[in-house]
């Protein structure tokens, strides 16, 4: 027998954060037609509420006016409520959020749009709190002065108007005009300095309060100093990931990074940390390592994973999407502390620890202090072993140890929720991580993770040889959009530099057809957000810029340019640089939401190294040339490596055609801007030609 009061339509779905909702005295729907056909019946408008699990403002909303039987009265009389978890449904995510933001200069989560029955809104917002505060109206009211206006007639024609030309300014989003002259590095010049120009020079990253991470455009960073060797470029890199590392947005104890920082330097996150965030922060941290060899980024980039495995990794093998903020309904609960409450867990060894991480009486988070570290990890240690007079080894076994006893007090407390739905976007991201660590770090458990994750999608979130979006409940739900096929196809093509087993590639192939075929627009350029045989909704919306993830279009453009190289298929290249063109005026203009984009052009402008290994890949002369390749940050290449026996794998593979070992050592040939380099079979002949 059930305690709850209320139940509601979403107890039939598999989404947790539909599934928060299923006892609100609110009469939810999920999006579906039968919603749009009561309200055309009823002559009502729909409230369209969207948000996600992990999100603090959406539990707080539903507190104070979805739990509240006055307001769900209002919101059941006068609407029909529908429900949306915008990480399964990103197709009306990023339709209704854009009319959010053209209605009101902002947005965010949770989002509120008011909608006629066809589909088109016309009012919307964020959080509203439930009586007038923080200069804006109570929902009561707002939802008192829709209806009021709904039901008025020359209002609601006003509302027509306002639904028709919101719906046209959202069409117009899709439209960018070419660039009229050939693309050139002049772009990427362009938007490198204005990237510096806005970037802060004390703290780290791009922006004020709040601060997010900007993973592409770091990575931007880093391959325009790959090309062009502006230690200016890596120096932006280095202070951000420094101060990321070292503030309260990073867990010290467990690893993985908060969702972004409520203030400029990094300190006090909203603590949710979701899959996403870190798949590209470690691949980040990875690169940094790769160009500069500071072991600090090895270990961060370690540590995300190893949370990953521990913590977001389903049995079967794909990967969680988010853990929440809140645990017993206070937002970071379960991350902070008080320094007394850790003297008496560390003992004689609590002074060290104290001192590290910055722990006070006071603390820095609502009197409880979250773990931060002041200064950069070698100053910080000296200070630290003179101050408690240990010597820097000693210290590193007292942290290290303190971290672990203070980690197994915390797995005993109230856990944030997490939301064990698994995307099949979120996952490629994820494998891609996994899979480079795998090759750079020379991590085999990192490339088994890889794999399972790979081989979990391909068996569990697909259907008649086309991908879908979310598993859940052993249920796979809704087709896949643009960005899972981008994503898991870069995942396949990381996948197969981990492994070198041709399957993976076959597979990429295969999807990247699909991909065009079901999602790229002929006529106009670019790929669509949903497929062919998608739902029909009030627009068919492309994504070009990024946002907390890198756009489809974006991550498209790099896949196919990798699968040009790869399979020798110019209509790979045309696609690619057909979506470059478009862009191009938008990446000189506002780099800060092209970081990925940038990145793809960067791969088709600069001199792509193709190379090609003939040998053994368990011997241990091939792995020796393998390592060389991947033990620094060669952003721009293309690798393969083939037994000499394998045929099949020789006459799929342009680049490994006519390829021979030289004096039975494995060998490697190295091409580049349509010329070929000499093959090799030493190490330190290799490097000379990858440099």
């Amino acid at each position: 027998m059930s305690d709850h009061k209320f139940t509601n339509r979403l107890i039939n779905e598999t989404s947790p954060y539909l599934l928060q909702h299923a006892h609100n005295p609110v009469d939810w729907y999920p999006w579906c037609r039968e919603a749009f056909e009561e309200a055309e019946k009823q002559d009502k408008p729909i409230l369209l509420s969207i948000g996600y699990s992990a999100c603090h403002w959406c539990h707080v909303m539903e507190r104070e006016s979805f739990e509240n039987p006055n307001i769900a009265k209002l919101m059941n009389d006068n609407f029909i409520c529908v429900k949306v978890d915008r990480e399964e449904r990103p197709d009306l995510d990023h339709i209704y959020m854009s009319a959010v933001q053209l209605m009101t200069r902002h947005g965010g989560w949770p989002m509120t749009v008011f909608l006629f029955p066809d589909g088109r809104p016309f009012f919307g917002g964020t959080y509203f709190p439930p009586q007038d505060r923080y200069n804006m109206p109570g929902f009561p009211k707002v939802l008192t002065a829709i209806t009021n206006a709904y039901q008025n007639p020359s209002e609601r024609s006003r509302l027509d108007q306002a639904g028709t030309e919101v719906l046209e300014e959202i069409g117009s989003m899709n439209n960018f005009i070419p660039v009229d002259s050939p693309l050139s590095t002049d772009i990427l010049r362009k938007a490198y300095h204005n990237l510096a120009t806005n970037f802060d020079s004390r703290n780290g990253g791009f922006s004020h309060a709040p601060k997010f991470p900007q993973p592409m455009n770091l990575s931007f960073l880093l391959k325009t100093f790959a090309r062009t060797k502006d230690h200016k470029a890596l120096e932006m890199v280095e202070l951000t990931l420094d101060k990321m590392a070292r503030g309260g947005i990073y867990d010290h104890l467990a690893g993985g990074f908060a969702r972004y920082s409520t203030d400029e330097k990094w300190l006090v996150p909203h603590f949710e940390k979701m899959l996403y965030d870190n798949a590209l922060l470690s691949q980040v941290y990875l690169e940094a390592y790769q160009a500069t060899g500071n072991k600090y980024y090895k270990q961060v980039t370690e540590e995300i994973l190893d949370w990953v495995v521990a913590e977001m990794t389903d049995p079967k093998g794909g990967f969680y999407s988010t853990l929440d903020a809140d645990s017993e309904g206070e937002e970071g609960k379960f991350y902070v502390w008080d320094q007394e409450e850790i003297e008496k867990l560390l003992g004689s060894e609590a002074k060290p620890f104290i001192e590290f991480y910055g722990v006070t009486k006071h603390g820095n988070f609502e009197e409880r202090n979250i773990l931060n570290i002041d200064f950069p990890i070698s100053e910080m240690e000296d200070r630290v072993s003179k101050l408690c007079e240990i010597s820097i080894e000693e210290l590193r076994k007292n942290l290290a140890n303190s971290r672990k006893k203070l980690r197994e007090v915390r797995a005993k407390r109230v856990w944030p929720g997490l939301d064990d739905k698994i995307l099949t976007a979120w996952t490629g991201m994820m494998i891609k991580s996994f899979a480079q660590a795998a090759q750079a770090l020379k991590r085999d458990d990192y490339k088994q993770v890889a794999i399972k994750a790979t081989e979990f999608i391909l068996t569990y979130n697909s259907s008649n040889g086309r991908l879908l979006r979310s598993y859940k409940n052993e249920q796979a739900r809704f087709n896949a959009y643009q960005e899972d096929y981008a994503y898991f196809i870069d995942a396949l093509i990381a996948t197969y530099e981990a492994t070198f087993q041709t399957k993976w590639l076959v597979e990429a192939r295969r999807l990247a057809d699909i991909m065009i075929n079901q999602f790229w627009d002929e006529e106009e350029g670019g790929f669509f957000f949903t497929s062919n045989d998608h739902e029909e909704l009030i627009i068919r919306s492309k994504e070009y810029t990024d946002n907390a993830t890198p756009s489809g279009n974006s991550v498209a453009v790099d896949v196919l340019l990798k699968l040009h190289h790869i399979f020798n298929d110019e209509r790979y290249e045309k696609i690619a640089v057909r979506i470059l063109g478009l862009v191009g005026k938008a990446l000189e203009r506002f780099p800060g939401g092209f970081g990925h984009m940038l990145g793809a052009l960067d791969f088709y402008l600069g001199q792509t190294k193709e190379i090609a290994i003939i040998g053994n890949p368990e011997s241990d002369d091939t792995k020796a040339l393998v390592k060389t390749i991947y033990q620094g940050h060669l952003p721009n290449k293309i690798v393969l490596v083939v037994h000499p026996s394998d045929s099949e794998s020789i006459n799929l593979l342009p680049l490994l055609a006519n390829r021979l070992m030289i004096d039975g050592m494995a060998t490697a040939y190295v091409c580049e801007h349509f010329t070929c380099k000499e093959p090799v079979t030493k190490v330190d002949e290799l490097t000379k030609q990858l440099v």
